[in-house]
């Protein structure tokens, strides 16, 4: 039973056994938990919540890791989805969850430095850690976004 429960949320309650882009479905459940870290009142809170969530990630990974077998299985996306909300703290544009969403995902795929640097570290700490970096690099192209690119021409 508790296998199954840690499957469960590590898979994305299934969604990362999708056969098209697994990481990439899987990482849609951030998309309402950022949304509610969006409303929370300050940006101390939404910080709070995301590391909360991001440390969550760690040994429900971990955990699904060795259940199901091998490094990192493309269909673990826990780590995905408990970090997208840390692309919009301090962001209030709806359309920040479309950017944040979208930075992620290409900074988790590309795996620029020092993202590709972190994949040899084992574990659910492991599978987490470049996500949470995709994350905080996305968190920074989000803000240029929408607190200087967005602002020059509106």
């Amino acid at each position: 039973m508790k296998n199954k429960l840690i499957q469960y949320l590590a898979t994305g309650f299934g969604f990362g056994l999708s056969r098209f882009m697994p990481g990439t479905v899987g990482t849609l459940w951030g998309v309402p938990l950022a949304w509610g870290i969006m409303l929370l009142p300050t940006i101390w809170c939404q910080i709070g919540t995301c590391l909360i969530l991001a440390l969550l990630a760690i040994p429900i990974c971990g955990a699904a890791e060795k259940i199901i077998g091998g490094k990192d299985p493309g269909c673990i996306v826990a780590d995905e989805y408990l970090t997208l909300p840390i692309t919009i703290i301090g962001l209030i544009s709806p359309w920040a969850l479309l950017s944040g969403f979208l930075f992620h995902r290409i900074f988790d795929i590309s795996k620029p430095p020092p993202i590709k640097q972190l994949e040899h570290i084992r574990g659910g700490f492991g599978i987490v850690i470049d996500d949470f970096v995709a994350a905080l690099l996305a968190l920074a192209c989000n803000h240029l976004l929408f607190r200087v690119v967005i602002p020059m021409f509106g």
